[in-house]
């Protein structure tokens, strides 16, 4: 059969070790795959490449569209971008999927019943990256969320949870504090949830979802969420499981993907030959179902799970209790390669072979242009002071179809009525809203505004525009306004 080519990436610390390993299992399974080596990480990034990878190994990425990725190391400070972040985005590889399954009783684990899938929206959210500093005292990251991104992560969600045979799909959100951004992601779940009756669905609000993840994972079955949630739960969920070692997880797009281990580079135990392959090779396997080999899949899940029977562990599993040989990165690989066409005994055999990858491109619903009013604007200001003599400075600029109504300070209420236990940074917001309820301003009075505040002497550092669309504020109020 036709080989399938693939883009492989070695990494840093660990990754050139675990990598060997996975590509030896696959070739003995008889994966038909061939692979293209391009380089990434800690020495492109020392080379200048703030993205971590250079511009021709993106040529290999779309010529295969598939991307078995081991871990990097991203140099700390000096405006390095995270290659994980960049892949993802660049690529569209819109949702995240981390299966997160107790191995007990031979990975310890206090939950031993655990199987749940997290899947994490992928490219928005506070990982846009889109960060300013405002001000001496005040730092900002932008929040984006939009309704196609909601759409395609819930409904593939949805997909993956009918596709694999699974019976419940939580949405966690915070849309109890964020109500616009998180709501219209609780809004869209519940939206999408109609087109698939026979599952059931579930809201949780994300701090006690997540200590419910913790405590009770069993309750869970599939989890979808938005991309930073995403990240930690899936990292609870792993642990739960008793090793973030063992998990792999799949970047899913329209046209590419990208498979990797879920935890890092571990460059305290780089070269050493003791680390645990499992994470890569079980994402290999989720790798070989989407490019429709579910039986070399099977084949290796299989072989993987009877190891794990058989007691041959890698260090950071191995326990006296129900190990039997300890081995290193290419012990283990030999030990699969071995075991290749069993069967687990304890372990409920997985089945792939006839499986395909699940596919919702195109599926995102048009959204229909409102009718979008400015009713105002938020002044952000760098100024130091109290928030009273503030406001009766503003008041001076009022005029032309503007009124300031609220000043807040991270958020919160200080102006007018604000109370004195109240703590003030340097950065203020200063909302002007037309006079008339409801009613409409325009942009030169919003310049001429500016022009009022600038040449009375106070430094703005941003705006923000307060519409309404169809009628509906599409703002948040100032808390304990």
């Amino acid at each position: 059969m036709q080989r399938v080519p693939i883009t492989v990436a070695y990494g840093d610390g660990i990754g050139p070790e675990i990598m060997t390993a996975t590509l030896r299992v696959l070739d003995a399974a008889g994966a038909r795959i061939d692979p293209e080596v391009i380089e990434i990480g800690e020495a492109v990034y020392t080379r200048g490449q703030t993205a971590g990878i250079a511009p021709e190994s993106w040529a290999s990425l779309r010529r295969t569209k598939v991307f078995l990725k081991s871990p990097i190391t991203t140099p700390q400070g000096g405006g390095f971008k995270s290659l994980n972040v960049t892949v993802r985005k660049t690529l569209g590889l819109y949702a995240n999927v981390r299966p997160c399954v107790s191995f007990a009783p031979y990975v310890k684990s206090l939950h031993p019943k655990v199987d749940v899938v997290i899947v994490r929206e992928n490219e928005e959210d506070l990982y846009a990256g889109i960060e300013h500093r405002q001000s001496d005292e005040v730092y900002q990251c932008l929040k984006l969320v939009s309704r196609p991104g909601c759409e395609k992560i819930v409904r593939y969600a949805f997909e993956f949870a009918r596709a694999n045979g699974r019976k419940k799909v939580t949405c966690m959100t915070k849309d109890n504090i964020m109500k616009l951004t998180d709501g219209l992601f609780h809004k869209v779940f519940d939206e999408v949830a109609t087109e698939y009756p026979e599952i059931a669905t579930q809201h949780m609000i994300i701090d006690i979802g997540a200590a419910r993840l913790a405590t009770r994972p069993e309750d869970f079955d599939v989890i979808v969420t938005l991309n930073l949630y995403g990240d930690i739960i899936s990292d609870i969920a792993a642990e739960v499981t008793g090793s973030v070692g063992l998990g792999g997880s799949s970047n899913i797009g329209d046209q590419c993907a990208m498979f990797e281990a879920v935890h890092g580079s571990a460059p305290d135990i780089a070269g050493q030959g003791i680390a645990n392959p499992s994470g890569l090779l079980l994402a290999a396997v989720m790798m070989l179902v989407h490019i429709g080999q579910g039986d070399v899949a099977e084949k290796i899940h299989n072989a993987w799970l009877t190891t794990l029977e058989d007691g041959v562990h890698t260090g950071d599993i191995f326990h006296e209790k129900v190990s039997e040989v300890q081995v290193g990165t290419a012990g283990f690989a030999d030990a699969v390669i071995e075991r290749l066409g069993r069967r687990p005994k304890h372990f409920t055999p997985v089945a792939y072979a006839g499986g395909a990858p699940v596919a919702v491109a195109g599926r995102v619903s048009v959204t229909k242009p409102a009718h979008k009013v400015l009713t105002g604007i938020d002044v952000f200001l760098h100024w130091r002071g109290m928030a009273a003599a503030l406001g009766e400075s503003l008041r001076a600029v009022d005029g032309d179809g503007l009124a300031l109504t609220m000043i807040s300070n991270r958020g919160v209420k200080v102006w007018p009525g604000g109370l004195p236990e109240t703590f003030c940074t340097d950065h203020w917001r200063c909302r002007f809203e037309s006079p008339v309820k409801g009613g409409s301003v325009t942009l030169s009075q919003v310049l001429s505004l500016l022009m009022r505040v600038g040449n009375a002497g106070f430094d703005f550092v941003k705006t923000e525009h307060l519409y309404t669309f169809d009628g509906v504020t599409g703002f948040s109020l100032g808390q304990g306004q």
